[in-house]
């Protein structure tokens, strides 16, 4: 009989929010502070998808002084970047960076602050602002022109919280070269955004918002991530208004040994939780997945299967609204040219309950404003 108990990932964990750039990652490794959520142009009800992180590398090297890795003679960087944009016809990534020095960072609670942008819990604000000129007269920054500020309250109702493989000993080992954790897989944002001139009103029950963080050496290739809280039950012929889904990895790296095409995954459904996770070997997870680029469209199918449960996932993101979205590695590597990023996904989901040798499907559920993510290192 299967310990149901132990698929249990919707635990919060506030103290992994924290920073983790101690030691030896100080001087080589990043953490980021991920956000998304949609909001409402009031005059015209149209709705848009916003992202806003908050990102810091390597940040014992240069703590007086901004350092990029694409600059000339400049081997790391050392910077917070604050990155903030939209997806969709007008998308944009818009950059702006913070010496180390510049910036108030504590723990318990989390806080992060620099000038006006600060991430803490409960609250996101900011903004950012770049110049057509300053875009193309700076490559190093890696940025688009544009303009936005926030001002938003956040409340993170479910987590996926990965377990053991984030935990403190893994960490203090430096086990993994890439770690993740999910403290809002469901997060109901309100506030509003200006962007580009035009006002949006965020409002907690369609912000449909996330809020994760990842951190480490160096990141995944390849490297995917789905997920969204605006599902809709073709069997209970109305929204999941309890619900969520996450998946993301690719090919995770333990003390230097890689992983290949390893996903972790959990859907939350109204309650019932079914992880995906491969760190935990008594769920016997599988996982098979892969991404095409259409004409018009990306695509990704992935199936994952634990002694219990089966989701298979179909989704779409039109290439039109999508960004490649810009890193620098902590070596000051720029390891991607397609980052595919985007946050208007679509798609399906079919979640299955094993009973004996038959799958009994518990649902087909509807996806809609699915962020998305997919990219290999550059040959």
């Amino acid at each position: 009989m299967v310990n149901l108990a132990r698929q249990h990932f919707n635990v919060p964990k506030e103290t992994r929010d924290n920073l983790m750039l101690g030691g030896k990652l100080a001087r080589q490794g990043y953490d980021w502070w991920w956000h998304n959520f949609t909001g409402v142009n009031l005059e015209t009800g149209a709705k848009k998808t916003f992202f806003v992180e908050f990102f810091i590398i390597n940040p014992a090297l240069s703590p007086q002084k901004v350092l990029f890795g694409q600059a000339p003679k400049t081997a790391k960087p050392s910077y917070l970047m604050v990155k903030a944009g939209s997806w969709g016809q007008d998308k944009a990534q818009i950059h702006r960076f913070f010496a180390l020095d510049e910036v108030h960072q504590t723990s318990s609670p989390f806080i992060i602050k620099a000038k006006d942008c600060l991430v803490s819990e409960d609250q996101l604000m900011g903004s950012v602002n770049v110049s057509a000129k300053d875009a193309h007269d700076h490559p190093e920054w890696m940025s688009d022109a544009g303009q936005m500020t926030w001002n938003l309250q956040v409340n993170k109702e479910l987590a996926f919280n990965v377990g053991f493989g984030a935990s403190s000993l893994m960490r203090k080992l430096n086990a993994f070269e890439m770690y993740w954790h999910v403290q809002g897989l469901k997060t109901k944002y309100s506030g509003e955004v200006i962007y580009n001139g035009v006002k949006y009103q965020v409002f907690p029950d369609t912000s449909f918002g996330y809020a994760d963080k990842n951190w480490g050496q160096d990141f995944t290739s390849p490297w995917v991530w789905l997920s969204s809280n605006c599902l809709y039950s073709t069997k209970l012929k109305r929204p999941l208004t309890n619900s969520a889904f996450d998946i993301g990895g690719g090919r995770p790296k333990i003390f230097g040994y890689g992983l290949d095409r390893c996903l972790l995954g959990g859907m939350y459904y109204e309650g019932l939780e079914c992880d995906f996770n491969f760190s935990k070997p008594w769920l016997k997870v599988k996982t098979d997945f892969s991404f095409h680029e259409g004409e018009k469209e990306v695509f990704w199918q992935v199936r994952q299967e634990n002694v219990s449960y089966v989701m298979e996932t179909q989704l779409a993101c039109p290439k039109a609204e999508m960004l490649f979205i810009n890193y620098e590695a902590p070596d000051g590597q720029k390891r991607y040219s397609k980052l595919w990023n985007g946050g208007t996904g679509h798609g399906k989901i079919k979640l299955y309950q094993k009973k004996g040798q038959k799958l009994v499907l518990l649902d087909e559920i509807l996806v809609d404003h699915a962020g998305c993510e997919y990219g290999e290192y550059d040959r």
